[in-house]
């Protein structure tokens, strides 16, 4: 198929991408393109004005400061992938990049574009929410940072308000008391996770604190799994199972009931990488 007739117009600034959003109300960003296109092509999507920010300076930066990772939206998944400054300050990211997709799509597909999308499947919004990060937006009454926590309303929603840009993530840095954890569970390398799980936890002298688990491919958005996290602080592996408060729907990839029995069998792997020493 071919995608509905729209306008398209290249933002040379941030500023001017934030006026073109607010002046059109069906109107839609295009960064990476890998998941709007597709849209686009089947009629899913069908705005009357397509706006180009690639290109636009600062929004590829990979940075540390002040004990927080930035990274800005047009960063490639590629080039963050690569990226030592993030294999070392945030690596529950880099070791969920290798995940997302195939390396075609990566080297495309921006950071900034996964979070935006807000796709229940996709493991970014899970690691964002894992490492309670937040997300920086820019909109005609200036610049603001919204938490991963409240930022995910619901199936492909997000806090942004129609005007606003996002520009970039940011992450704690990692120190020595870090803890992560990832694994999903897909029909093949590349595809949708069925079910995955994004995990963060600090190292104490007997177990762990700070434990935040979010699980993907099981709901509307990305979900903090609490009752098990509090469980699992305890160092009870088999009691954070039991006390899984997830309730999928069934779909393409399984039924609910596999869904739910996937995920125990996915928190215990990750309980396993929270509790190994941090190389």
């Amino acid at each position: 198929m071919k995608p509905a007739p729209f306008a398209y117009k290249k933002a040379r600034s941030l500023d001017e991408a934030v006026a073109l959003l607010g002046g059109q109300a069906d109107a839609r960003l295009l960064a990476g393109g890998q998941s709007l296109i597709a849209t686009l092509n089947m009629r899913l999507s069908a705005p009357s004005l397509l706006i180009d920010i690639n290109g636009l300076g600062g929004l590829d930066r990979i940075e540390v400061k002040d004990g927080m990772v930035s990274i800005g939206a047009l960063t490639r998944h590629t080039q963050a992938e690569g990226s030592d400054v993030v294999g070392r300050h945030a690596p529950l990211i880099a070791k969920a990049i290798p995940h997302i997709a195939h390396p075609a799509i990566r080297n495309r597909g921006t950071i900034g574009g996964s979070i935006a999308f807000a796709d229940p499947a996709a493991e970014l919004p899970a690691c964002l929410i894992a490492l309670g990060g937040e997300i920086e937006a820019h909109g005609r009454d200036g610049s603001r940072r919204i938490k991963a926590d409240d930022f995910f309303t619901d199936l492909y929603e997000t806090a942004l308000a129609a005007d606003e840009v996002l520009t970039g993530i940011r992450v704690p840095a990692a120190t020595a008391e870090t803890r992560i954890g990832f694994a999903e569970l897909a029909r093949r390398h590349g595809d949708y996770a069925m079910v995955g799980l994004a995990a963060t936890a600090r190292a104490k002298s007997k177990g762990l604190s700070d434990v935040r688990l979010a699980f993907f491919g099981v709901g509307n958005t990305a979900i903090r799994a609490r009752k098990a996290e509090a469980a699992l602080e305890s160092g009870d592996i088999d009691s954070a199972v039991a006390a899984l408060d997830l309730a999928p729907q069934d779909d393409i990839q399984a039924t609910g009931a596999e869904k739910k029995h996937l995920a125990g069998v996915l928190l215990r792997r990750v309980a396993a990488q929270l509790m190994e020493a941090r190389q």
